[in-house]
């Protein structure tokens, strides 16, 4: 027989009482704790982590009312929340566990017991815990998010919080699936808009022909379907924050009416003459270098500069080594809550795939792959096959590569020199355009001031 794996705690001064009653229940539960001095309850709970206490009443000689029992009962479900208790009682004494009923106890079973009668409680009791658990870990997935360890998250997340508290402009820069949408919705929320809109747009998948009525609203018979007056994004955003994702792919003869937005604080309404005022905190973002768009004349230098008060990088998951397993473990725990599973686990394989897998994809790759573990796990047990890590992709490089970069980076770092950083002059002596020349800055990480 199966055992179930559960950690029962069984509490009474009479040795044989622990004896009989450990003996019976280690048949079928994996953790079997007795205590014969209730005084050992805090050490133990602080230590184990107990989803069922049989608990007695009485311990004193010649105190027989129960009332340390109730005193008890009290201490463990301050002490943890999850511990369902069950209490033991002799014959005669049930008006006293009635009452524990009342104050948090799960059952009571007198003494004698029947085996099968404390068996099928203790089953009950132990699923009762599991709820319990669950609804507790369904509410930290739900009000928390993961951040993560590494220097490199860490100064992204503290440069937010330090902004957070501004009405600055903020560009979040990132690859797809980095999480830009969940650090402008932190900003939001440590900001002092807390209590005021957050309205996102997805610039990227606007298309050209509705972005001024998206973003700017319309007035009644503005245009053919134009039934009545609208407003736009922006002013949803009224008196809160508007995150603008993918900005790097407004067309240049949208981006001047932006910057005209921005730049006033107020917006007009198609169909309308008259503007009206905005107090919006706008934070952007997008996953190309807007330094090289500027360069290469594909973005407005005016438009850059009012978005980027603020400007935070947020790191792809391959230079976050250490926060992979965390992360995959938080993404685990909100696909249980999603699916409605039992507790799932990752086979060992499966943690070192995790750590080798390059996640091009980023966050977002990886909270698919997880999603698609959780749906096709079986036994709850995660395999490697389930995560469809098979092909672990890495990053590589030709030793033959290295040394060409290494022979350019000199070249270039030297060329710079030479001009005192001025970049159109090394740009120049290089035969680059400035837009590639800031690539190259960019991929060799060579800082100019």
């Amino acid at each position: 027989m199966k055992k179930t794996n559960a950690s029962i705690l069984i509490i009474d001064d009479q040795e044989d009482i622990l004896f009989a009653s450990k003996l019976y229940l280690k048949k079928y539960f994996e953790h079997i704790y007795t205590l014969n001095n209730p005084k050992n309850i805090v050490d133990l709970l602080a230590k184990n982590a107990i989803d069922v206490v049989l608990l007695d009443m009485n311990y004193r000689i010649g105190f027989e009312d129960g009332r340390e029992g109730l005193y008890l009962l009290k201490e463990i479900k301050t002490l943890s929340p999850k511990t369902v208790v069950i209490l033991m009682t002799a014959f005669g004494k049930v008006e006293t566990a009635v009452e524990g009923l009342k104050n948090g106890a799960f059952d009571y079973i007198l003494k004698p017991w029947e085996n099968t009668k404390l068996l099928e409680s203790v089953k009950q009791a132990v699923d009762k815990s599991r709820k319990e658990q669950k609804k507790q870990k369904n509410v930290v997935v739900e009000n928390t998010f993961f951040i993560g360890t590494s220097d490199v998250i860490q100064k992204a997340y503290s440069l937010a919080d330090k902004v957070a508290k501004t009405d600055a402009n903020v560009l979040i820069l990132g690859e797809n699936g980095t999480g830009k949408f969940v650090l402008a919705h932190h900003i939001h929320n440590q900001s002092e808009r807390r209590n005021q809109p957050f309205v996102a747009v997805d610039l990227g998948s606007l298309n050209a022909n509705i972005f001024e009525s998206e973003l700017f609203g319309y007035a009644k018979g503005a245009f053919t379907d134009a039934k009545t007056d609208t407003p736009g994004r922006f002013e949803m955003a009224q008196n809160g924050t508007i995150f603008l994702d993918e900005i790097g792919n407004v067309p240049l003869h949208l981006q001047s009416k932006l910057l005209q937005v921005i730049q006033n604080k107020s917006v007009t309404r198609l169909g309308e003459s008259n503007a009206r005022p905005l107090n919006v905190r706008i934070i952007t973002a997008t996953n190309l270098n807007l330094k090289l768009e500027v360069a290469d004349k594909n973005f407005r230098e005016d438009l850059y500069y009012r978005i980027n008060t603020m400007e935070i990088v947020l790191p792809p998951l391959r230079e976050r080594n250490e926060d992979k397993i965390p992360l995959a473990e938080y993404l685990l725990d909100k696909m249980i809550v999603k699916y409605n599973r039992d507790e799932i686990t990752f086979d060992k394989k499966v943690l070192e795939q995790i750590e080798k897998h390059a996640w091009n994809g980023n966050i977002r790759e990886m909270e698919n792959k997880m999603e698609r573990a959780v749906i096709l796990c079986e036994n709850n047990i995660i395999t490697v096959s389930d995560l469809d890590l098979e092909q672990i992709t890495e990053y590589d490089e030709n030793p033959d590569d290295i040394q060409l970069s290494s022979v350019e980076k000199a070249t270039v770092e030297k060329a710079l020199l030479k001009h005192n950083n001025n970049i159109s002059k090394t740009a120049e002596e290089l035969g680059l355009s400035r837009g590639a020349l800031y690539r190259r800055l960019e991929k060799y990480n060579i800082r100019t001031n």
